[in-house]
């Protein structure tokens, strides 16, 4: 979380880091790379996707695991534009139980997908813009 914060909504927060200040530096090696090898199979050539769902903001398990898997389904929608970095949504804020009174009903995790949608979408939108010629 301290590569800083890429987008926020009401209830998540994305953050990104590089990849190169996780990871060690490797030894010096000969290049062994097959022609066909892709990038996504280097290591630090992909994207990684983490979630934070504290228990302060989701008090029932079930919600929690609802949550996360809301978090890596959303997130492999949008993998392939996302930056090659390490990146970690954050449940900042509770849903409100008077409103979604099952753990783990349709409403919530409808709630849940379409804000996620949302978080991804902003995160992506500056670099859209800046691709875009003047």
């Amino acid at each position: 979380m301290a590569g800083g914060t890429v987008s926020r909504t009401a209830h998540f927060v994305l953050h990104r880091s590089a990849l190169e200040s996780l990871m060690p530096t490797p030894p010096i090696l000969a290049p062994v790379a097959a022609p066909e090898a892709s990038s996504a199979a280097v290591p630090g050539r992909e994207v990684w996707m983490g979630a934070l769902v504290p228990k302060r903001w989701a008090k029932r398990a079930v919600t929690r695991n609802a949550i996360k898997r809301q978090i890596y389904s959303v997130s492999a929608d949008f993998e392939p534009r996302l930056v090659l970095a390490a990146h970690v949504v954050r449940l900042r804020a509770g849903f409100d139980r008077a409103q979604f009174i099952s753990a783990s009903s349709r409403q919530l995790k409808l709630a849940v997908r379409s804000e996620l949608q949302q978080l991804f979408g902003q995160a992506l939108a500056p670099s859209a813009a800046a691709q875009v010629p003047a």
